[in-house]
């Protein structure tokens, strides 16, 4: 899919998980200058990127990577059960970088900020989350849309639904892929029958660039655009037809096994707070950002055959 045009400068990426590698070979390929920084110093090699160590709730760390930026992008990503403590002084960072430089401040975020609701997900649905990583991030947007209305900075977030992606942070990841390429049974979290959005990190940076590039996009939020839902079951299947290998026998993961796996993987036990998200429809309303930025989803197709060439490619 082409993207939008970025704004011209240098566009400065923070974090180096799924959509931040996405953002930048994204904008390095649209031409853009792009500094890439993490903890680390490392990513994708590319002559349009330029990889840098830094410290996101450092503002000087942010401006040794880049002093200056047309847009800053936080695609940070904390580690699951730190997110109440971690959150807050990367959030402080970013908007102290924001307003110091003037670049546009475009967060990734989710859709954990409207908690259950009777249906789909949409921009004006109430930020009515009670559970404690859910509430980080809405006080995190909501600190920075204050400023965005006092004139301090140029504020806009992305929320996306659970990604379709390699590795651990996708719920069809690393948990389900090598069994289902094996042949053998496999287990899922939350209910197999609920149909559910699902989002690829490539159209999260397609959204992000766009809406910092468009002046309509700025002191909004806006959701993805996503694939029709899938249930769990649906999902699991339509892999293994992109696989070419049998439909695996799919089961739940027992509530009793999960707090048992809690004890010894904080993220697992850390998951229980959005129960809802996957033992309930959990669909997003995505036609805001198709209509305003004329966008639409990498192909589910295309996504399912990613997805099987990453595993067996490990294999």
């Amino acid at each position: 899919m082409d993207i939008a045009p970025p704004a011209p400068g240098t566009h400065l990426v923070v974090g180096r998980g799924p959509v931040g590698t996405a953002l930048a070979t994204q904008l390095a390929a649209a031409g853009a200058d792009v500094v890439l920084a993490s903890r680390t110093g490392s990513g994708p090699r590319d002559p349009r990127i330029r990889l840098a160590a830094a410290d996101a709730t450092d503002v000087d760390s942010l401006v040794a990577a880049a002093p200056t930026a047309a847009v800053v992008y936080n695609a940070v990503n904390p580690k699951y059960h730190r997110w109440v403590t971690d959150w807050p002084p990367i959030a402080t960072g970013f908007l102290a970088y924001a307003e110091r430089t003037g670049a546009v401040h475009a967060t990734v975020s989710n859709l954990y900020v409207y908690g259950p609701l009777d249906g789909p997900m949409r921009e004006d649905s109430p930020l009515a989350a009670t559970g404690p990583k859910a509430r980080v991030r809405i006080a995190m947007w909501q600190e920075a849309l204050a400023a965005h209305r006092a004139g301090r900075i140029r504020a806009v977030e992305v929320r996306g639904s659970d990604y379709l992606t390699p590795g651990s942070q996708g719920l069809l990841g690393d948990r389900v892929m090598p069994r289902l390429l094996a042949g053998r049974s496999v287990q899922v979290i939350g209910a197999l029958d609920e149909p559910h959005s699902w989002t690829a990190p490539a159209d999260v940076a397609h959204l992000a660039i766009a809406a910092a590039a468009d002046e309509r996009g700025w002191g909004k939020a806006w959701h993805v655009p996503s694939n029709p839902p899938r249930t769990q079951r649906q999902a699991v299947a339509d892999l293994a037809g992109a696989a070419g290998v049998p439909m695996p026998k799919v089961s739940v993961i027992p509530p009793v096994v999960l707090r048992l796996m809690g004890l010894l993987v904080p993220m697992i036990r850390e998951v229980k707070e959005t129960d809802y998200q996957r033992d309930r429809p959990f669909v997003v309303d995505d036609s805001a950002a198709r209509e305003t930025f004329d966008l639409a989803p990498t192909p589910w197709s295309d996504l399912l055959t990613a997805q099987v060439a990453a595993y067996a490619d490990r294999k």
